[in-house]
């Protein structure tokens, strides 16, 4: 029947008065005294208030079901089944008398789930029909609507919510207080003072200079949320063993936005260039968490610390910054012991060396007692080693040098904010075609100069560091205060010597900012030498601060550079004026001299010039030779011996020969690739060193390493290509897969795949020939991204726990070779008998059993144990092999026996074997009568040496590949029982060195090469 028919026969007006003879009339007061009022004493039938007996119940539930069959249409259920259902329903209403609840509860319970209550305390009726039974729950439930009607109409009912609600009220109070007494109140003091400290943080820091808009009516400062330029940080991390060699591949690199480096870890240094955004991106974190309240930022920069004396213990922050606010007594230490702290404490490359054992031992301290919060350091990359804080849990990221994108978006910002439109599209033309000026594009600063410099000269820009550098210095100490309107009283040379004397004291103590006192003393000594200048050394300062565009004064009482880049050109400047190369050479070996020292070979003459750069080359280190190297660039007037001499001392190192020689010129670090040649002229092996060292800076320099990379995209070399490709890792995966990897010939190739985001970007690259999936990749997800897979010959799984069944590899229908290593998994290897399999390879797979079935196999290759006693159980005796391989315990059970059985076979390479080959295993080699290659690792010399002695004498042999040698084995028994070699190659691992002379003598016919892994 139809729910309103239903609705319709079960209408209030019909069950209502019936329903209403169930329940007691209304009683005085809240009912409390019957503790509580059950049920049992609500209805007429239950109870010390009984009226109505069971017979009672049964004639009223007879009435309502003889109500409803009675009303005009369809009758709800068969008529025979009207006494059944009459029946069911009253024993449901009897069954309200029974329940343990009262009044107030069964309404908050509701009438569906009350009739379910009733339902369920009843007996079941399985007899009715399906109609029947739908009639009866619907009639249970109208009756509970009704009698919860009733509920609500008694007085005692209202009386009893109110109390049970104000015995609810009572026990939240209790539980609140107490969760009061247990969480104490947070000082209503502190959250008044953070209300006024948060606004001031956002307004102290949401300000930046941008270089060379304020030329003309512009404001000095601009808003921070309109600057500011998100960056990039790059993060190292280190890739799983090769499966075969156990060598751990190169680093793999991470990139992240520079602002969300706390989002993931909670103690960050961060390192970067001169120029690279540090300081800017201090304030952004502490302006967006300043905005959004959920952290209390702390701008800390050290140079304002290190002046006081002692670190600053928190309750000291604001104070030791200069901020005007105070707050109330251990309010900073209430916000850190509640982890609710973010501590920016940034350039700690502007402090001196011997100040950074203190500021590290405050750290540390700092770290201990508050726990919870977030910190950010900022450096220079070289300032401090590698794992300066690592024992402290910080995670160090590298600010990324700007990319090309990053670097349009800030020109394109900088002309908008400078209201010059019409010079953005040239100068974009300009860093795309000028490969010099766009190398100099690398950072914020140097992006901001130039743009001021290419508006300011009418789209006329120099080309060298120290033209560019000059041509500021002139923009900045002269152009803007005429421009301004603004009497000069300092000419752009006495501004020049002024700033050069405060920068070279600054060079000399290894800092970046000195006290106004100091200052004013340096400006008082020169102060005869500069005949333009009037006043005295407090006034002349001070105009310097006002005019210059170069000084400024950070806090009270402190002077320094608005840029380290400015402090070390002009330090350089004064250097060589003074005659004092001996004390530039004497600083050579530091890494922040190093610009100086450049700089300085810009601004001396050719004479000195000539001096400094053959004191660099005697000192007859790799670093300071590649410095020499650099200084050429600024060398404009040199004695050509010197040149000459620089350049065949630096041809030594560069470019690079051999895979160990990278990897030293590579330790000399980022200055290396503005030396590094293109490919043009390189042999093979000199192209692949190039590649090489590029690629293990490009975590430090990854936008240059990338310049340097993209030049060999096209080399024909296979160790070239192969070596463009497994750096992959270690840069964007989308920029480089587009300038790199897709112009790489394909043939000999095997692409790696690690990360969902460089399997993702399959589907973008042109196809690819050979595959290597490293960790969990499901083959769906392969298959997604993989569009031409009839493209694909070679697939490579290394542990990968989401491989199973092999037969999902069928859709790769031109698959001829497949490697499988440690994939724990794998079953059905017999479903690739479908496949055009050539070339097998797998280790440390649960299930070997299918392999009989690969009979079209040329080459296989077998690093696990091997059931049964003879490889013959195993192996597949059909296919013509060519090549095997076998490795780690894969002869423990069978031995050699049955390998006679592949007359075919050409090459035999035994890996790093488990078990000693015994003299009937050598019969078996013996045996092949096509072998012609044999490949033996070096364990087996050096675990094994006597099993050579049961080798016969193999004639047919010509080629003999002995990887792995350390330089401990005796290969003479080898040469003994091979005297057809025409060719011996013999491998050691890299950074190991193994002299071929030794070798010669014992293979006087064949052909020796030794080589690296």
């Amino acid at each position: 029947m139809e729910p309103t028919v239903l609705g319709g026969k079960l209408a209030s007006a019909a069950i209502g008065p019936l329903v209403r003879k169930l329940i007691v009339q209304d009683g005085p007061g809240a009912g409390l005294v019957d503790r509580p009022v059950r049920l049992s004493a609500l209805v007429t039938f239950r109870g010390e208030k009984r009226t109505l007996g069971e017979k009672d119940v049964h004639r009223l539930a007879g009435r309502i079901v003889d109500r409803a069959v009675e009303s005009p249409g369809e009758a709800p259920f068969p008529a025979d089944e009207r006494d059944a259902v009459a029946d069911a329903l009253a024993r449901r209403l009897l069954t309200l008398g029974e329940l343990e609840m009262d009044d107030v509860q069964a309404v908050r319970l509701g009438y569906r789930d009350l009739a379910r209550r009733l339902s369920n305390g009843s007996t079941a009726f399985d007899g009715l029909s399906a109609d029947a039974r739908h009639f009866l729950d619907s009639a249970t439930e109208w009756a509970c609507l009704q009698i919860l009607e009733f509920f609500t109409r008694r007085s005692s009912f209202v009386a009893r919510t109110l109390v049970e609600q104000s015995r609810a009220h009572a026990e939240l109070i209790a539980k609140v207080d107490e969760l009061i007494v247990r969480t104490p109140r947070p000082d209503g003091r502190d959250t008044a003072f953070e209300r006024r400290y948060l606004p001031y943080v956002a307004d102290r820091h949401n300000h930046i200079t941008i270089y060379g808009v304020d030329l003309r009516d512009s404001p000095d400062r601009w808003p921070l949320e309109v600057a500011y330029l998100s960056l990039e940080a790059t993060a190292a991390g280190e890739s799983p063993p090769h499966p075969a060699t156990g060598e751990h591949p190169p680093a793999v690199t991470g990139r992240l936005r520079a602002e969300e480096a706390l989002l993931a870890d909670d103690r960050v240094l961060l390192r970067g260039d001169a120029g690279s955004g540090k300081t800017t991106l201090v304030q952004w974190l502490a302006v967006t968490a300043a905005r959004d309240g959920d952290r209390v930022p702390y701008v800390l920069p050290l140079r304002t610390l290190i002046r006081t004396g002692a670190l600053p213990a928190p309750d000291g922050f604001l104070k030791a910054v200069g901020c005007p606010l105070t707050p109330p007594e251990g309010w900073a230490e209430r916000v850190l012991t509640a982890g609710r702290g973010l501590v920016l404490v940034d350039g700690l490359d502007e402090i001196p060396a011997a100040d950074r054992h203190r500021t590290r031992d405050w750290l540390r301290s700092l770290l201990a007692a508050y726990p919870g919060n977030h910190w950010l350091l900022t450096s220079r990359p070289t300032a401090v080693r590698a794992d300066w804080l690592a024992q402290e849990g910080f995670r160090e990221l590298t600010l990324a040098p700007m990319r090309r994108s990053e670097v349009a978006t800030f020109v394109h910002r900088w002309h908008e904010a400078a209201r010059a439109p019409e010079f953005e599209a040239p100068l974009l033309d300009s860093l795309r075609t000028k490969r010099d000026l766009s190398r100099l594009t690398t950072n914020p600063l140097m992006c901001g100069l130039i743009c001021a410099l290419h508006r300011e000269r009418r789209g006329y820009l120099p080309t060298g560091r120290k033209e560019l550098y000059d041509a500021a210095l002139t923009m900045l100490l002269a152009r803007r205060d005429r421009e301004r309107g603004m009497a000069v009283e300092l000419g752009e040379e006495a501004q020049l010597e002024l700033l050069q004397r405060l920068a070279y004291a600054l060079v000399l103590s290894g800092r970046t900012e000195m006290d106004a006192g100091t200052a004013e003393g340096i400006v008082e000594r020169c102060l005869p030498a500069v005949a333009s200048a009037g006043g005295d050394a407090p006034a002349v300062l001070r105009e310097l601060l006002l005019r210059s565009g170069l000084l400024r004064q950070p806090a009270q009482g402190v002077v320094d550079f608005v840029h380290r880049t400015f402090q070390d050109y002009l330090g350089a400047r004064y250097a060589v004026e003074e005659g004092h190369l001996e004390v530039l050479l004497g600083h050579a070996d530091d890494t922040q001299w190093e610009d100086v020292v450049r700089m300085a070979v810009a601004h001396a003459r050719p004479r000195e010039r000539a001096w400094l750069l053959r004191q660099l080359l005697a000192r007859d280190t790799p670093r300071l030779t590649l410095l020499a190297l650099a200084c050429l660039e600024h060398a404009v007037a040199l004695d050509a011996g010197v040149r000459a001499e620089v350049e065949e001392r630096a041809a030594a190192l560069i470019p690079p020969r051999t895979k160990e020689d990278a990897r030293s010129l590579a330790g000399a670090g980022p200055l290396v690739l503005e030396l590094l040649p293109g490919p043009d002229g390189l042999t093979d092996a000199e192209s692949l060193g190039v590649v090489i060292t590029a690629s293990l800076l490009g975590e430090a320099e990854p936008e240059g390493a990338l310049g340097v990379l993209r030049r060999f995209r096209e080399h024909p070399d296979l160790d070239v290509r192969r070596q463009l490709v497994g750096t992959w890792g270690r840069f964007d995966a989308g920029e480089y897969a587009a300038e790199v990897l897709d112009h790489l010939g394909r043939d000999g190739l095997l692409l790696e795949i690690g990360s969902a985001g460089q399997r993702a970007l399959m589907a973008r690259m042109k196809p690819w020939h050979g595959l290597a999936f490293k960790g969990a990749h499901r083959v769906e997800d392969i298959l997604a991204t993989v569009s031409t897979r009839e493209a694909v010959t070679l697939l490579v799984f290394w542990d990968n726990p989401d491989l199973t069944e092999l037969g999902a590899l069928l859709p790769f229908t031109s698959l001829n070779g497949l490697q499988v290593t440690r994939c724990s998994n794998v079953v059905g290897l017999d479903r690739l008998s479908a496949l055009p399999l050539t070339h097998f390879g797998c280790s440390d797979i649960v299930d070997i059993t299918g392999l009989r079935s690969l009979r079209s196999l040329t080459t296989l290759s077998v690093s696990q144990h091997l059931p049964g006693d003879d490889l013959t159980a195993t192996l597949p005796v059909d296919a013509p092999l060519d090549f095997l391989f076998l490795g780690k315990n894969s002869t423990d059970s069978t031995g050699l026996r049955g390998l006679r059985h592949w007359t075919g076979l050409r090459t035999l390479s035994l890996g790093p074997l488990t078990t000693e080959p015994t003299a009937a295993d050598w019969r078996e080699v013996a045996e092949l009568p096509g072998l012609t290659g044999l490949y033996v690792n070096g364990n087996i010399l050096r675990e094994f040496p006597h099993s050579l002695d049961h080798m016969p004498e193999l004639p047919g042999v010509e080629e003999l590949q002995v990887p792995v040698v350390t330089g401990a084995e005796d290969l003479s028994p080898l040469a003994l029982r091979l005297p057809g070699l025409r060719t011996v190659t013999l491998t050691h691992q890299s950074g190991t060195s193994i002299p071929a002379s030794g070798y010669r003598e014992l293979f006087p016919n064949a052909e020796l090469t030794v080589e690296e892994r």
